[in-house]
């Protein structure tokens, strides 16, 4: 695997080996031992998948300590536009976001770390998206910022009239009204 750093650090895209012939391709999805090595150590334990059309926009979402994940996530078939922003108070890159376009035909993976919120707009007609998580998930730990908070900047890839949201993403504060729970200078993975 290809890891590419990305201008937050922690924050990575990884591109796979594909090997490809007259019979379709093989890739290796996931290994513990390269991921550990190439990226952090870690221990992923739920894997999640959802099925979205186009418009869609989920996020920004995040948990809060000691509940807060790291996702690995990948498109499997479609396009989406998924983006992790920097939500630990002192970070130099607070604020600041990356953005990855996933889709099933470059089978790129992003992932994002725990301190981040994290969302994802579909662009194709329909998307599948997976994504593994290193903690389980706790509805009372639930945090989210506003996904079109203007502090952000996140260019979504969407025209304004196609954005679909559930109900719940359509009330989120602003990042400046949100108390961050996560620290820069804090281990997020210590147990």
């Amino acid at each position: 695997m290809n890891v590419i750093k990305t201008d937050i650090e922690g924050v990575v895209i990884i591109e796979p080996r594909v090997f490809s012939d007259n019979r379709g391709y093989f890739f290796e999805a996931y290994s513990q031992r390269d991921f550990d090595r190439e990226v952090r150590p870690i221990r992923f334990i739920q894997d999640n998948e959802s099925r979205s059309q186009k418009g869609v926009l989920r996020g920004l979402h995040y948990q809060k300590w000691p509940f807060a994940q790291s996702k690995l996530v990948r498109v499997i078939s479609g396009a989406v536009l998924d983006v992790a922003v920097d939500i630990r108070k002192g970070s130099p890159t607070y604020g600041k976001h990356v953005s990855c376009l996933l889709t099933g035909e470059n089978k790129r993976q992003f992932f994002i770390p725990r301190g981040f919120a994290h969302g994802f707009s579909v662009l194709s007609d329909e998307a599948v998206f997976q994504y593994k998580c290193d903690n389980f998930y706790h509805p009372e730990s639930e945090g989210a910022i506003a996904w079109d908070a203007p502090e952000l900047g996140i260019d979504w890839m969407l025209k304004p009239g196609e954005v679909i949201l559930s109900e719940k993403d359509k009330d989120h504060p602003l990042l400046a009204d949100t108390d961050s729970p996560f620290e820069y200078n804090i281990d997020l993975y210590q147990e």
